[in-house]
């Protein structure tokens, strides 16, 4: 497995995102994947399936210290006194102690900025949590959080995949020392059918899917696609022998389009 590091934090290049994953299913998802060799687990407040992540955790026999787990702190909790009590609560669903990795999940103008990031450190320095970062964020709130932050951030989650130009997001986590992690890597299955991707894929012998994660981790990005299709599972971690050329890198990013945003909300910021 590659890693993707930034400030101290090692993250493993591919995890398993489980948005959507829900109650028993989500539990057995989660334990075959770590059972298959994924060591990258991403869950969040509002996915409502903290509890069942942490019953695939234990059920895997994989040791907690290999295991890098992320959970995200929803907008409604970003009062300083609120966040820390939201996060204690993650730690008892889960039932851990402590997580590697956790996040703001959106902006939110409601809150000022300087106040969240002032209390996500503090979770960090009470141990609640070994790293902190942040999620769909802007360059502009990259900039102002990497400024604002008490204690080092370590990543920016964002929507990423061929369909969707991360350049210039990218760039600033870059300057700053931060890790991306693209969430939708294989655009909600979207690749599937794609002819650029599949011609590339039929010279390696590899799925469209394949090929979309291959180019996100040559960018050194961290990718969590999720699936609750246990072949699917192995297929997404399968990308470490082979390499795509430059050319290939090239024609893979000419995909990008103006449409390609999948994820975006009334609430969300105005996007790069």
């Amino acid at each position: 497995m590659l890693f993707v590091e930034a400030n101290g934090a090692r993250i493993p290049a591919i995890g398993l995102g489980t948005w959507e994953l829900s109650g028993r299913p989500c539990g057995r998802v989660v334990e075959q994947a770590l059972r298959l060799g994924y060591r990258h687990i991403d869950t969040a407040q509002v996915y409502e399936n903290e509890r069942e992540v942490g019953d695939g955790l234990r059920a895997s026999g994989v040791r907690r210290d290999d295991i890098f787990l992320t959970t995200k702190v929803w907008t409604s909790h970003f009062t300083p006194h609120d966040l820390e009590r939201s996060v204690k609560e993650s730690l008892v669903r889960l039932r851990l102690s402590s997580l590697d990795l956790l996040l703001l999940h959106w902006p939110n103008s409601h809150v000022p900025l300087a106040e969240t990031l002032g209390a996500l450190a503090h979770a960090k320095r009470m141990g609640l949590t070994h790293h902190i970062g942040v999620s769909n964020f802007t360059v502009a709130l990259i900039e102002e959080a990497v400024a604002l932050c008490p204690e080092p951030l370590v990543c920016n989650q964002v929507e990423y995949h061929p369909y969707l130009d991360q350049a210039k997001v990218k760039a600033a986590c870059d300057r700053h020392g931060l890790a991306l992690v693209a969430y939708s890597p294989i655009a909600r299955g979207r690749i599937k059918s794609d002819q650029t991707l599949g011609e590339i894929g039929r010279a390696y012998h590899k799925t469209p899917a394949q090929i979309c994660l291959r180019w996100l981790v040559q960018q050194n990005v961290a990718a969590i696609p999720r699936t609750s299709r246990v072949e699917r599972l192995s297929e997404n971690i399968e990308i470490f022998d082979f390499e795509l050329s430059d050319d290939e890198m090239t024609r893979i990013a000419a995909l990008a389009s103006p449409k390609g945003r999948l994820t975006d909300y009334g609430f969300a910021p105005k996007w790069d």
